[in-house]
């Protein structure tokens, strides 16, 4: 299988400080791919960059085989209409309701009458587990993992291939994020969906992905889940054999 986002010699700068050195990463159809990294290391800004909304000082980002970094507002445009993305607070317009909410990126992108984008939106609404009665509520009135849900829901209304997730589980509960995790392998799978996530959750790196790359000095280790835990690199081995990661073990093997 190609490689659905590939990085190459990726390089980021904000003044003096270089956030990424010669990064290299390359997510292959079908993967869901980890993204971990302590505060600072660039997670946010590798994500943004991927995305088309921050351009690069150097090197090159490729979505489905094409350079993002050389492309003009209109071809970036369709290549955005090409992928979802959720953000780690949802990011839903609180003015609109959730139905509306799905249906923004539909209503930028195809011509449907009123009554197809209703119900296309709530086609796409059941198949993250919400109903009607979710559709017709505001951001404020629903829970965090419904909000969560709702973004999930607004990344899917294209029928994208390749999904993004920033902190997908964070602000949930341990009982709401096995169940978004769920959500999302099941979607994976029956969507035949490449999934990109950043995520500081062991159990949603160890319940959901395939592989994982560690953003470590700028740059990017990446390998499977059973070979990241056993790399001696210092903060590796500390994420990944530390007290937390040990406290989850035990419990889960309890």
């Amino acid at each position: 299988m190609g490689a659905v986002v590939e990085v190459r010699g990726l390089v980021n700068r904000f003044g003096r400080q270089t956030v990424h050195r010669d990064l290299d990463m390359s997510v292959a159809e079908g993967e869901v791919f980890g993204i971990v990294g302590g505060s600072g290391s660039g997670k946010s800004v590798l994500l943004r960059t991927i995305l088309g909304l921050q351009q690069p000082s150097a090197g090159t980002v490729l979505l489905g085989g094409r350079d993002i970094t050389r492309m003009g507002v209109a071809e970036l445009r369709a290549v955005k209409a090409g992928y979802g993305v959720t953000f780690q607070q949802g990011a839903l317009f609180s003015s609109l309701t959730v139905l509306q909410n799905v249906q923004l990126p539909m209503i930028e992108h195809l011509q449907l009458p009123a009554r197809a984008l209703d119900e296309l939106a709530l086609l796409k609404l059941r198949l993250v587990g919400l109903g009607a009665d979710a559709a017709r509520k505001y951001p404020a009135q629903l829970s965090g993992g419904m909000v969560k849900r709702a973004a999930l829901a607004r990344a899917l209304a294209l029928d994208p291939q390749l999904l993004f997730l920033d902190e997908p589980t964070s602000g949930l509960d341990p009982i709401g994020a096995q169940a978004f995790d769920e959500l999302v392998v099941y979607l994976q799978r029956e969507l035949q969906l490449t999934v990109v996530m950043i995520t500081h959750d062991l159990d949603t790196l160890f319940g959901t992905c395939t592989r994982v790359g560690v953003l470590v000095d700028g740059k990017m280790v990446t390998d499977t889940l059973q070979g990241i835990v056993h790399n001696p690199q210092p903060w590796i081995h500390a994420y990944f054999q530390g007290q937390r990661a040990q406290h989850r073990e035990v419990s889960h093997g309890a």
